[in-house]
């Protein structure tokens, strides 16, 4: 006997005379939580009604508590009719690695496309279960001194967001993603509020956020350890505030890599204020690869606590992951960068500052003040490392950088 499917549930409405919302429970769609049921359709069928709603002010897609539902990877798309609540007080879990993930579906786990008006929010728990990922036979720490092994090596990234407008998440707990965690592609308007991100520290490419051709982008009250970089700027960003961050264990807050294969890559108007970052491979970090163009220019990094960093303040311009890339004359143009106030402790086995920039384009106008940075043990001062950098100290930093040059060739 063929039974054609249940009609989708009415919503729960909710009105008064400033707001109406509609709320649509996953769980009246079908999901049942135990962890073990594929609740991916249910959830898929409440996306669906709830951005298709109209006439009320938004639309609240609520995961409750005391759940646990399972869902495989899927895209839950816009544009929508109203803006779209998304309400996680429950617990989300993804299949239990690469064995249990659609062939075809490698790239990302759940991705919102397209959604114009978006808030993911709650106590809830969103946990990629990645470990089995992580221990690929391709990953560098997994084959003889950081070698990689042959095999399939796409590991998905946790959220994905791309081309969406005036999207936040606010209060979630991200865990244990198979790579990013939290990724935007061609977004603009994006909050980021008092979440938290966890893996292993020896979790490969678990970045905590990134951002790739994104603007007007806040980050803020949230905390963060990872296996790589707490927040990662790629290309095409601008406009970026990142206030009040505590990062670590991590590699660290990066801009880039940018450049990679020749790439182009413009990077402005980034901010980093009143943030810790603790037992981490490196602090505020620029990081490009030879033979790329373009340009990271008006960047403040201030207010910033290191606690036990091996490398506290970086620019690399010969970013390589295989220890054998060739020379290239051409490189993305750094300057305009501001380092202040920023004090606390360094691991001894790296300087604690290191501007490493191209031979054929300089970095220019590298400015300090007030920073003071001190070896985590002993009393010996490491003296920092400078390459083609241009720049001044506006007060005596500790150590102090001398190694700056004063002016331009050709001044």
């Amino acid at each position: 006997m063929n039974l054609s499917p249940s009609p989708a549930p009415n919503p729960a409405s909710y009105d008064d005379s400033d707001n109406a919302l509609s709320i649509f429970d996953v769980t009246s769609f079908g999901a049942i939580g135990d962890c073990t049921t594929d609740d991916t359709s249910a959830f898929k069928m409440a996306w669906d009604a709830a951005c298709m709603s109209r006439g009320v002010d938004s639309a609240l897609l609520l995961v409750p508590c005391t759940f646990c539902f399972l869902v495989k990877p899927t895209s839950f798309n816009g544009p929508c009719g109203t803006h779209l609540e998304l309400q996680i007080d429950g617990i989300i879990v993804s299949p239990d690695g690469p064995r249990s993930w659609p062939w075809n579906y490698k790239r990302q786990w759940i991705m919102f496309y397209r959604v114009n008006g978006l808030s993911i929010q709650g106590s809830g728990v969103i946990n990629g279960r990645g470990q089995k990922w992580w221990n690929l036979p391709c990953k560098p720490h997994k084959g003889p001194n950081g070698t990689t092994q042959p095999g399939p090596c796409d590991s998905p990234v946790m959220i994905r967001i791309f081309q969406s407008s005036k999207v936040r998440i606010k209060g979630l707990s991200f865990q244990n993603s198979a790579q990013f965690h939290v990724r935007f592609d061609n977004c603009s308007d994006v909050v980021v509020d008092s979440v938290i991100i966890k893996a292993p520290a020896s979790s490969p490419n678990t970045d905590g956020i990134h951002i790739e051709n994104t603007h007007n982008v806040q980050i803020h009250d949230s905390e963060i350890s990872n296996g790589d970089d707490c927040i990662s700027i790629g290309a095409g960003c601008f406009n970026v505030d990142i206030t009040n961050v505590t990062c670590g264990p991590s590699h660290g807050i990066s801009i880039g890599s940018l450049g990679v294969h020749n790439s182009s890559a413009c990077v402005s108007n980034i901010t980093v204020t009143d943030s810790t970052i603790w037992n981490s491979d490196n602090g505020v970090r620029i990081k490009t690869w030879q033979g790329g163009s373009g340009s990271v220019s008006k960047i403040v990094f201030r207010n910033i606590q290191m606690v036990n960093v091996r490398n506290p303040i970086v620019i690399d311009q010969y970013y390589c992951q295989t220890k054998n890339c060739a020379n290239q004359t051409s490189a993305v143009i750094i300057s305009d960068v501001l380092y202040a106030n920023i004090r606390g402790t360094y691991d001894l086995r790296s300087p604690p500052i290191h501007f490493s920039c191209s031979d054929s384009f300089p970095c220019t106008n590298l400015r300090l003040e007030d920073v003071e940075l001190f070896p985590s043990k002993g009393q010996l001062l490491e003296n920092p490392f400078c390459w083609n950098a241009y720049g001044s100290m506006q007060t005596i930093t500790i150590p102090p950088v001398y190694c700056l040059l004063e002016e331009l060739p050709g001044c």
